[in-house]
């Protein structure tokens, strides 16, 4: 029931929450129709200096940019998911870049064993965008702001805590990994199916 009035509102309940932390009453649709989440928290958050809160909102980026808040949400709850399961690292930085490293072909000519650089497997990381072979670039800075304030309201509020029901996976609607059906499906939240642990 939860999910269908979160998905019916659009993000507008969250956004009411945000401008009156005090009341879950009904938005003020006057202010909602010209600010974004990112217009609604302070402005100190978009330069980001503790690393996790780093970490979370570049993998809301890279992963969620282009999907609406409650699916920009539940990708960060996943990291979240992680980090309190014993099978993944205990930090958020660790659990987005966990994954295989092989020395990089342009230190691997040097004879120096201490210049090695690490680079991670192709495919082979948990998070596709951190080893998918492209460059790691933040260009939209209105994505980013938002990614940054979801990450802030995730770990500073607990804002949305939860919304994926304790799932540890997730892919995009449009493909099909090998491991989905190794897990128990939780549902779709935007562009993304969520899983968890049998």
């Amino acid at each position: 029931m939860l999910r269908k009035i979160l998905f019916a509102l659009g993000g507008m309940l969250l956004l009411s929450a945000f401008t009156n932390p005090q009341s879950l009453g009904s938005p003020n649709l006057n202010d909602l129709s010209t600010k974004s989440l990112s217009d609604l928290l302070p402005a100190e958050i978009y330069t980001i200096t503790e690393p996790e809160l780093d970490c979370l909102a570049k993998n809301i980026y890279h992963e969620a940019r282009n999907d609406m808040m409650a699916g920009q949400f539940a990708v960060a709850d996943v990291v979240l998911n992680r980090v309190h399961d014993k099978r993944y690292p205990n930090d958020i930085c660790a659990v987005i870049y966990e994954g295989p490293v092989q020395e990089s072909w342009r230190t691997k000519k040097t004879p120096d064993p201490n210049d090695a650089e690490l680079v991670p497997i192709k495919n082979k990381c948990q998070f596709s965008w951190y080893c998918d072979g492209k460059p790691d670039v933040i260009d939209d800075e209105q994505s980013w702001k938002q990614a940054q304030a979801v990450a802030y309201m995730l770990l500073s509020r607990n804002v949305m805590r939860g919304i994926s029901e304790g799932s540890t996976h997730y892919h995009a609607t449009y493909v099909s990994p090998k491991w989905a059906p190794t897990l128990y499906p939780i549902g779709r939240i935007g562009k993304h199916r969520f899983y968890k642990w049998l």
